[in-house]
């Protein structure tokens, strides 16, 4: 059964969301992925939104650029977190897409994330169902430390080509 419903409302945000994915399939988290459009088919929307509980969803990530209402509109209709990610656009870079998501009103709360920072909206979500998940809770720790490990392995690397290191 699905743990997280990933949308977006148009194919060409694929190449981003699906960094959200990338990172939940590294998780072993279970997912679904679909292309639906608060504005271009609200009635699949809305029922989308309104039968994410029942198959078991329990996080939406919800990618949109421009106006940006995917996101704000699962807020209301489904009950658990919902964690927006504003897409890049052409016309504003993004930031219409970030205030569009991120100025909620007040009981319609929606995580919001960097503008393209799909993978931050993965890892989030694991963090959401790692508050009752013991077993994900240590695959989040290690991949915190397999981070750490590789940002220690660039910095060895410098130092080998004769960089002087932060403390030195």
């Amino acid at each position: 059964m699905a743990k997280v419903g990933i949308i977006m409302g148009s194919d060409s945000d694929l190449a981003i969301m699906g960094k959200a994915a990338d990172v939940l399939e590294e998780l072993g988290i279970d997912y679904e992925m679909t292309i639906i459009s608060a504005h271009r088919m609200p009635d699949i929307f809305y029922d989308y939104a309104k039968s994410a509980e029942d198959k078991g969803i329990k996080v939406i990530i919800a990618g949109a650029g421009g106006a940006a209402h995917l996101p704000g509109m699962c807020a209301a209709i489904f009950p658990m977190p919902v964690v927006g990610v504003p897409i890049h656009t052409k016309s504003l870079g993004g930031v219409d897409s970030l205030y569009s998501i991120v100025q909620m009103p007040s009981g319609i709360p929606v995580a919001t994330v960097a503008i393209d920072g799909a993978a931050n909206a993965g890892l989030l979500a694991a963090k959401i169902l790692a508050t009752s998940d013991e077993e994900l809770l240590g695959k989040l720790k290690k991949y915190s430390e397999n981070m750490k490990a590789k940002v220690v392995a660039k910095a060895e690397k410098l130092e080998q080509k004769g960089y002087k290191h932060y403390n030195d």
